[in-house]
C-alpha cells in the first residue's frame, strides 16, 4: 500500500514539473519570437532547444531554477546564426544573438 502511494506522488510530482517545464519553453519561445520581430531577424524553424539546466540566484537573492534553450535566427535569409535565452523561473534573463550581418 505505501509503495503505492509512493508512486503515485513520485508520478504525480514527475507530471506537475513536466506540466512546468513546458510552460516555461512556451513563455521562452514567445520572448524569442517577440525578440527577433523587434530585431528585424527570423527565426528560424520556429523552434527552441533546451540546453542548459543549473540553480541560481536572482537580484534579491532567492534561488530559481535556470534553464537556457538554444534557437537559430537569420539576417538575410541566406545564412544561419544562433541565439540562447535564459529564463530564470518563469523570467526571461536574457536573449543573446550571434554577431550577424545587417542586410542593407
Amino acid at each position: 500500500m505505501w509503495t503505492d502511494i509512493l508512486m503515485i506522488l513520485l508520478f504525480t510530482a514527475g507530471f506537475l514539473y513536466w506540466q512546468s517545464t513546458q510552460k516555461i519553453k512556451e513563455i521562452a519561445l514567445a520572448a524569442t519570437i517577440r525578440h527577433c520581430q523587434k530585431m528585424e531577424l527570423q527565426m528560424l524553424d520556429g523552434y527552441i532547444a533546451f540546453n542548459k539546466l543549473s540553480l541560481k540566484r536572482d537580484s534579491r537573492g532567492k534561488i530559481h531554477i535556470a534553464r537556457g534553450y538554444q534557437f537559430e535566427f537569420s539576417s538575410t535569409g541566406a545564412e544561419r546564426y544562433n541565439g540562447q535565452i535564459q529564463m530564470l523561473g518563469r523570467r526571461v534573463e536574457f536573449i543573446r544573438l550571434e554577431p550577424y550581418r545587417i542586410q542593407e
